[in-house]
């Protein structure tokens, strides 16, 4: 494995750690020339998950894009690096779970905002403020209201 601070091609493995699901083996990685520490994921690859957009057209599912989305929604609340890792790995798994190879968007996206619920509260509104594309603060206070609603339930 290739140091990405200074190109060595020498590193050591100084932790190896599965996932929950153990679909996902994380390695921590110490370069022998800089000693700098990284970390690398191994997974296994699959047959490709076509996503279908709003308007149609078709890409391939990006996991990178995924957790770009989530870095965003939880930008500054005390979510880890871990924690979001296990959400796109959690929400990879179940797309690939299903028959389908083509998924619309709109499957991704309740599942990722299932999964905000759970982790972060703000982070989950985020999401939902752009996924949903509330157009004014009434969209904006009604989600906040079912929510809230919901944790007084428990």
């Amino acid at each position: 494995m290739k140091c990405p601070f200074c190109s060595q091609l020498e590193t050591k493995v100084v932790d190896k750690r599965e996932t929950e699901e153990e679909l996902v083996t994380r390695r921590r990685r110490e370069c022998l020339k800089c000693e700098k520490r990284f970390t690398t994921y191994e997974r296994v690859e699959m047959s490709n998950i076509i996503i279908i957009k709003k308007d149609g057209k078709r890409e391939q599912f990006d996991r990178d894009k995924l957790k770009r989305g989530l870095f965003k929604s939880c930008e500054k609340r005390e979510v880890t690096n871990d924690q979001i890792e296990n959400v796109v790995t959690e929400i990879e798994a179940e797309l690939r779970t299903k028959e389908k190879t083509e998924i619309p968007s709109k499957d991704i996206g309740e599942l990722v905002m299932k999964k905000l619920k759970k982790l972060d509260k703000v982070a989950y509104i985020r999401f939902a403020s752009v996924y949903r594309e509330f157009e004014d603060i009434e969209s904006f206070e009604k989600e906040l209201s079912n929510l809230l609603r919901k944790k007084k339930r428990r």
